[in-house]
């Protein structure tokens, strides 16, 4: 049938004031329960929750015997009038004089009212029902916030945004993790990195950032890693790598300022505090960083990056936001600048919060001859960067930029410790549905 019925107000706005008017709302029964001669259902809207109440004097047999039928997770529309009632949530309910019953629903297989807990990967699963839950709610309305004022922080600082194809024919970084796809008559790849293009755009528009998904196939199967990820990346001409941890001194604190004042009610359901960020965001070397560990007894690999063991044992003397710039030239992609009179290092950082690596980034290698040494003395072939190559004989300024993980970013904001909650479907080495 066509929906012909109009919402007249939603949960949130269901407050004394209304108190005496009429009302129609639309949304799921959350929860219901029977007190003698009155039937409460809890209606749930993308703003939250009211409480509607039937009196069996004031509807029709009809209708008072229908509402017992109903199955949690039903979409309703429920008609009444707005009264004030200092025991409702909000301070006012509705009380009902018509419910239509728009889609039924089955038994939820989760429970979303959460009496009831549910492991993670039976919530999974599940997602679209365990979307409904406050907690996941809270984190993705969350997320929108984080993605809106990163666009609008980059925009400001003449940043345009840009789309880079996900089907690339070249490795960004070499490397084994790809996910090789057929292509028409040949084998193509899914992009790791909007890298290459990022670079090569500098040179058009001078600053450009992409919010998109990338893809790795991933051999590490831990609680921060997925084989689809969505990632921040950002790209600048004439800036170098202290120019661009600047940005994101002033990203960051972008971020944190408008989840504290947009999502109060979020936080407060994952039961966090406003996360707090002071700028400059304090910057270690790499080789402070190794100093930390040996004077902790920590071991560690020569000019190799920190895995978890060394991370954790440096966060427990940082544990907030921190960059360690100035890493192994080795350690690092091809494309990173080695720093002047010391080319055993180059001009890098990793975003750190507490031992979670938050963003990478470098200034960028702009000469064409060293960017070719530089492959090959990490077993690249030049010649499958060709394409790559060849811009930079017309005019390739000096550029530096930074990929940013969305969902490790929001692991911090959240508190969540594994990334899938923070993923709306994730992708990993077990899971490729829903």
């Amino acid at each position: 049938m066509t929906f012909g019925i109009k919402r007249t107000h939603l949960a949130s706005e269901i407050t004394p004031a209304l108190d005496g008017s009429q009302v129609t709302l639309l949304g799921w029964l959350h929860e219901k329960r029977d007190l003698g001669g009155l039937r409460f259902l809890l209606i749930r809207d993308r703003s939250g929750l009211v409480q509607a109440v039937a009196a069996k004097k004031e509807v029709s047999p009809e209708l008072w015997e229908e509402l017992s039928s109903f199955k949690r997770e039903s979409v309703l529309a429920v008609k009444g009038i707005a009264k004030a009632s200092p025991q409702a949530p909000g301070g006012a309910e509705v009380r009902i004089r018509e419910v239509l019953l728009i889609s039924p629903s089955e038994d939820p297989p989760i429970d979303v009212v959460g009496k009831t807990s549910a492991d993670l990967d039976t919530r999974l699963d599940n997602r679209i029902v365990d979307l409904r839950r406050v907690e996941p709610q809270a984190i993705f309305r969350i997320q929108s916030t984080v993605a809106s004022a990163i666009r609008s922080y980059l925009r400001e600082n003449g940043f345009i945004e840009v789309f880079t194809p996900k089907i690339i024919a070249t490795a960004t970084e070499g490397g084994a993790s790809l996910f090789s796809v057929f292509y028409y008559d040949r084998i193509a790849y899914l992009s790791q990195s909007p890298q290459l293009y990022k670079e090569q755009l500098t040179s058009a528009f001078e600053r450009v950032f992409e919010i998109a998904p990338a893809f790795r196939a991933e051999e590490s199967d831990t609680q921060r890693h997925l084989s689809e990820i969505t990632m921040v990346d950002a790209e600048a001409a004439f800036m170098d790598y202290q120019d661009v941890m600047s940005l994101l001194d002033g990203l960051v604190e972008r971020v944190v300022k408008a989840v504290n004042e947009e999502n109060r009610r979020e936080l407060r359901a994952l039961g966090r505090e406003a996360l707090e960020v002071k700028v400059p965001i304090p910057r270690i070397t790499y080789d402070e960083a190794v100093s930390i560990l040996d004077r902790k007894g920590v071991e560690h690999e020569k000019d190799a990056d920190f895995g978890t063991v060394q991370l954790k044992a440096l966060s427990e003397e940082l544990r907030d936001f921190y960059f360690i710039t100035d890493w192994p030239t080795a350690a690092r992609p091809f494309y990173a600048k080695p720093l002047e009179g010391r080319p055993e290092r180059c001009e890098s950082f990793d975003l750190m919060y507490g031992w979670i690596e938050l963003a990478s980034g470098a200034t960028r290698v702009n000469d064409g001859k060293l960017l070719k040494e530089r492959m090959s003395s990490q077993g690249l072939n030049p010649d499958s960067f060709k394409t790559h190559l060849k811009w930079f004989n017309y005019g390739m300024p000096p550029h530096s930029g930074f990929g940013l993980g969305l969902a490790r970013l929001l692991m911090v904001l959240t508190g969540k410790d594994n990334i899938r909650e923070v993923v709306m479907f994730p992708r990993d080495k077990r899971r490729l549905e829903p």
